[in-house]
């Protein structure tokens, strides 16, 4: 009776673990790797598109910034008997993602700008000494 309860519970244990580390090993590691574009490929991809297109195909950004409008900006930009006040405000936001553009086989840019005009991208620079 003691001999056979000294079989069974270690078989039982190591079973157990047997089960429990089969079914973690068969859970699919899910990567995401990071693509990277040419300058043409980028420009064609991403000229023109919507913040949410852009952010659903390159993630979130590293860094965002948003243009202000100088205090006297509209003096200087208005033209006679024209308000420029008067008009929809715009809306300017900068987004900079990093080393997804390649200039060579093996060089990445460092920086890449994406400028926002009223939630479409309107510029993109690429930047190595930013």
């Amino acid at each position: 009776m003691q001999f056979s309860k000294l079989i069974v519970l270690p078989a039982l244990l190591s079973a157990f673990v047997l089960f429990s580390g089969t079914s973690v090993a068969a859970e699919p590691v899910k990567a995401k790797a990071k693509a990277t574009y040419t300058e043409d490929e980028f420009l064609r991809a991403f000229s023109g598109k919507s913040r949410k297109v852009i952010s659903d195909k390159l993630g979130k950004p590293v860094k965002k910034e948003q243009a202000v409008k100088p205090s006297s900006a509209s003096t200087v930009v208005g033209r006679m008997g024209q308000d420029v006040n008067a008009s929809k405000p715009v809306n300017v936001e900068m987004w900079y993602y990093s080393n997804i553009v390649q200039y060579q086989p093996k060089k990445t840019y460092k920086v890449i700008e994406m400028t926002f005009v009223n939630d479409r991208c309107m510029n993109i620079a690429f930047f190595n000494n930013k």
